[in-house]
């Protein structure tokens, strides 16, 4: 795993070597004995001004994609009268050109000198064509819309992650990225409220919540291009060329085991359809998705916290092991009640696993590839995120969804004892 790069801080070298090791968590082989914790002068130093802010844009952000997004299907069936594929189309073909390009994106920040430009320019491009779904008038326009919203978030994505990392002092990483994370899922929660209280005042007109989502999209690229700044690249060796940086050999096998789990990590769309079945009235759900955004929101930067004190990989381990129980309560549950402890269960294995996930990234990449690490990690995510949810799917009907849930339940549990084999004794 990668050792810390970057300044020794004011404390001394041995600060430094602490933050080294504890970087590396419970995936690392650690040069000498150190204590468990991180030094109480690295625990409690703020995070960097960068992480803040750019918690802040995907705070923005989320509002106004989470303003658009629930009522998609509905715009475009309803409003357009499409037939029902175009939902699927429209979402499949959005998110697999978000996969792919955030991995181009994260190989060419590494061969820039800034990071900064790609990371707004993604962002430019996604709020300023998000509002345009507005003046839809057929499907194809809409396709053509989220095709343009995807191509920004693919162009920011991995920059971004790469931008934090950089930014982060490595014993608070899993911090830093839970933070960031809660920020993205509270905007999440904030959007349908903010889309409902817009209908409030105009009943079913959709195409003026499409529109004003150009107000918190343009206040996210404010925040940008005002308050993140750029961090200059560790220095490169003069006799090592750029071809040869590579992320740590056990990197592959970290995106291997990560692959797994995400064929388990099916949407969360289907634990509303779950509670529906269920028995929780119609009305309902719109706050049970709310509620769902509000939990991860809270529990990712505690989550991240943990982490960094008792070790990443053992976390996430664990979170998984957590989410395999979850999935596994999920199928079982015969009643709305009976979902309550469940979803403790889920939130505590997103606490656990946001944050840590890209902190781990960062811990496997070399001295000059975070962007390139991070491009493949989100391939990973991205690209199984699509079969997943359609063998969730294809397996929901059957045993009133218990097949599903059991197959993802015990996919995640594979995952789980697969990353502690192969972190063990590391």
């Amino acid at each position: 795993m990668r050792r810390a790069h970057g300044p020794i801080p004011p404390n001394g070298p041995c600060i430094a070597s602490t933050a080294a090791v504890i970087d590396c968590g419970a995936a690392c082989d650690a040069a000498r004995p150190m204590p468990s914790l991180p030094s109480p002068a690295v625990e409690k130093k703020p995070l960097a001004r960068n992480v803040v802010a750019l918690g802040v844009v995907s705070l923005l952000t989320d509002v106004a994609a989470d303003m658009v997004t629930p009522f998609l299907p509905l715009f475009l069936t309803v409003t357009l009268h499409a037939p029902g594929h175009w939902v699927g189309l429209v979402e499949g073909v959005a998110e697999s050109t978000a996969a792919f390009v955030k991995y181009l994106s994260g190989a060419l920040s590494d061969r820039l000198p800034r990071r900064k430009p790609l990371v707004l320019l993604g962002y430019g491009v996604a709020n300023a064509a998000r509002p345009l779904i507005a003046l839809a008038t057929l499907p194809w326009h809409v396709l053509a819309v989220r095709f343009t919203d995807r191509v920004g978030k693919g162009v920011r994505t991995s920059p971004r992650d790469a931008l934090i990392a950089a930014s982060t002092d490595p014993a608070q990483r899993a911090y830093a990225f839970g933070f960031h994370r809660g920020m993205d899922n509270f905007g999440a929660f904030l959007g349908p409220l903010v889309a409902t209280a817009i209908l409030w005042v105009r009943p079913d007109d959709l195409r003026t919540v499409f529109a004003a989502t150009v107000v918190p999209g343009a206040l996210a690229v404010l925040v940008l291009a005002l308050g993140v700044r750029e961090v200059p690249a560790a220095p490169r060796p003069a006799s090592k060329p750029a071809d040869t940086d590579a992320p740590d050999p056990m990197f592959s096998r970290y995106l291997a085991v990560v692959g797994v789990f995400t064929l388990a990590n099916a949407s969360d769309g289907f634990l509303v359809m779950r509670a529906h079945d269920l028995g929780v009235p119609t009305r309902w759900l719109p706050l049970a998705w709310g509620a769902l955004s509000l939990l991860r929101a809270v529990s990712a930067p505690l989550g991240g916290k943990v982490a960094d004190r008792v070790g990443r990989a053992r976390c996430l381990s664990l979170a998984w092991a957590l989410y395999a129980v979850a999935y596994l309560g999920f199928g079982l549950a015969r009643s709305p009640w009976a979902l309550l402890p469940v979803l403790l269960v889920y939130g505590m294995y997103y606490g656990l696993s946001e944050g840590t996930e890209r902190a781990l990234v960062a811990s496997f990449a070399g001295a000059h590839g975070l962007g390139r690490a991070f491009g493949r990690f989100n391939l990973v995510t991205g690209a199984l995120a699509l079969p997943a949810s359609l063998l969730f799917g294809a397996l929901y009907p059957r045993a009133h969804g218990l097949y599903a849930f059991g197959l993802c339940a015990a996919l995640a549990g594979v995952a789980s004892l697969l990353l502690a084999g192969l972190t063990r004794g590391r």
